[in-house]
């Protein structure tokens, strides 16, 4: 990170970066595929424990993994407040560098949503409802995130994190036990239509259901 402030993103070389940690190039490759990796070093690590959390869940407790999970990522930034601000910083003037940090989103994402689809087994709709419930995390954890290295790191956001996950799990109970066995019907009448007309038009209606 500091070759990258003193000569710039482009300029930067894995030879340069080999050189001021003390290392072969080889080596530098036994560890990195390219110098972008060198900036996103973490994410592997960062999904194997949050699929840990989430496999180590059960059905009844599958909501309070999600939010575990998120937590573990936002504090993985916030321990390391300085590092996170400074990869910030380049990623928003490195047009390459923004497409990596979207595709690593993109992991987490598609990881919450393979847990929530086996969760959700085959009920109904359970594809949309997994890619929304997925889609609300990561949005949820990015706003609270983005907030946070826009101030420079200068206050806790556990707070707004959990602000949040309010709505998350808001949304998670919605759409966690779909009424697609009730429906709604509307019915109109005119507006000289008797009491007794209308009950009699609604029993009608409800003598005629299948089943």
């Amino acid at each position: 990170m500091t070759l990258f402030d003193e000569n710039g993103y482009d300029a930067t070389t894995v030879d340069d970066i080999a050189a001021r940690a003390g290392v072969s190039r080889s080596t530098f490759f036994r560890h990195y595929r390219s110098k972008d990796d060198a900036i996103f070093p973490d994410h592997d690590a960062l999904l194997t424990r949050i699929d840990a959390r989430l496999r180590a869940s059960t059905a009844g407790t599958a909501i309070v993994a999600i939010t575990d999970a998120v937590r573990i990522v936002l504090a993985h930034y916030v321990d390391d407040a300085e590092v996170s601000l400074r990869r910030y910083r380049l990623v928003r003037e490195v047009p390459a560098l923004r497409d990596r940090e979207i595709a690593s989103v993109a992991r987490y994402q598609r990881l919450f949503r393979e847990f929530v689809g086996a969760w959700l087994g085959d009920s109904p709709d359970a594809g949309l409802r997994a890619e929304l419930m997925a889609a609300s995390v990561v949005a949820a954890h990015n706003q609270v995130l983005r907030g946070w290295l826009r101030a420079g790191g200068t206050y806790d956001p556990s707070g707004p994190l959990d602000h949040a996950l309010g709505y998350v799990i808001a949304t998670f109970r919605q759409l966690e036990q779909p009424r697609d066995s009730e429906q709604v019907v509307v019915a109109t009448f005119s507006r000289s239509a008797s009491p007794q007309a209308v009950m009699a038009a609604i029993q009608q209606h409800l003598d005629a259901r299948p089943g």
